[in-house]
Formats: C-alpha cells, sequence, structure tokens
C-alpha cells in the first residue's frame, strides 16, 4: 500500500511540475485537481501503457525506444481529456506542448523514483 501511495505522489509531483514548468499546460482549480489527475494518469499507465507498447513494439525497436516518447505524449493528452470530462481543468494546448509536458513528467519521475528507491523497493533503512 504505501508503494502505491508513493508512486501516487511521485506522479502528482511531476504533474505538477509540468503545469509549472511548461508554459501551454494549464490547471484549473486548486491541488486536489494534481491529486485526482495524478490517479488518472498512474491509472493509464498501468492499464493502457502496457497494451500501447505491445502494439507498437516494432516502432519502439526501429527508433531505438524514442517512440515511447510518442506514448507518453498520447497518454498525457488522454489524461488531460479524461481530467477535462470529469471536470478537473487540465488543459493542454497542443501536441508539442503534450511533448515537452511528458519529457518533463518523465524527467521527475525518474529523479523522484530515484530518490525513493529504496521505499519503493520495500527496504528498511
Amino acid at each position: 500500500m504505501t508503494k502505491f501511495v508513493i508512486r501516487w505522489a511521485i506522479n502528482a509531483v511531476a504533474l505538477y511540475a509540468a503545469v509549472w514548468l511548461v508554459p501551454g499546460i494549464e490547471l484549473r482549480g486548486d491541488w486536489t485537481g494534481i491529486i485526482w489527475l495524478a490517479l488518472i494518469s498512474g491509472l493509464l499507465n498501468a492499464l493502457v501503457r502496457p497494451v500501447l507498447k505491445f502494439l507498437t513494439c516494432p516502432l519502439i525497436i526501429l527508433t531505438l525506444g524514442l517512440f515511447t516518447i510518442i506514448i507518453n505524449t498520447a497518454l498525457l493528452m488522454l489524461t488531460s481529456w479524461i481530467g477535462q470530462s470529469l471536470g478537473i481543468g487540465l488543459t493542454v494546448d497542443g501536441f508539442w506542448t503534450a511533448v515537452l509536458g511528458s519529457l518533463v513528467i518523465s524527467v521527475v519521475s525518474i529523479i523522484m523514483s530515484v530518490i525513493f528507491r529504496d521505499e519503493l523497493k520495500g527496504k528498511k533503512i
């Protein structure tokens, strides 16, 4: 359960970093919107991402993994669309804004996952 909460928090911080750093990604509402969007994004990454990676495996191999940026971009745009349909105002202006936002989310998630590596593996310090 704590791994889930840590992943959820990492995802929320990464989404907030994208909203804060990338012009064109805006959140209308308060901080609870980020928490709900992090949950939506986490569910999409857990359920939809593996299917997309399986279906686009030849493209991922052909581009030496760079096609995963397009998958991350699509998932960010899908998160925005689902959030807007649920009344959580995350707006992404366009494709290139979503590409930059997905890169920011990926970098922040990687850095925070390294910081919380021991907690995510279940090791006690």
